[in-house]
């Protein structure tokens, strides 16, 4: 099996194959929830986007910032620095 798990040897090729069908089973019925749970958060977000976008934000600069808050100060830094660097490397903007 796919956990690891060993099977008793006591059942046979029928009990090992409905056990399988049955952890496959449970694999895609949790799957298809995960994915339920995933597109009600992103409908959640576009709707949140669209209330900041109706109050004048602009819905890019609020994407990069969330993108910007995720990374650690370091890494962040060390992004700016190579921007930087490529930019003065092309003469800049």
């Amino acid at each position: 099996m796919a956990d690891g798990a060993a099977l008793p040897q006591t059942l046979g090729a029928a009990d090992a194959t409905q056990v399988a069908q049955g952890r496959l089973k449970s694999f895609i019925e949790r799957i298809e929830r995960l994915e339920e749970d995933k597109a009600a958060v992103a409908g959640d977000l576009k709707e949140v986007y669209g209330e900041a976008k109706g109050e004048g934000f602009d819905t890019k600069i609020l994407r990069k910032v969330v993108r910007l808050r995720k990374q650690d100060a370091a890494q962040r830094q060390e992004e700016e620095a190579l921007l930087d660097l490529y930019l003065s490397a092309i003469g800049g903007l």
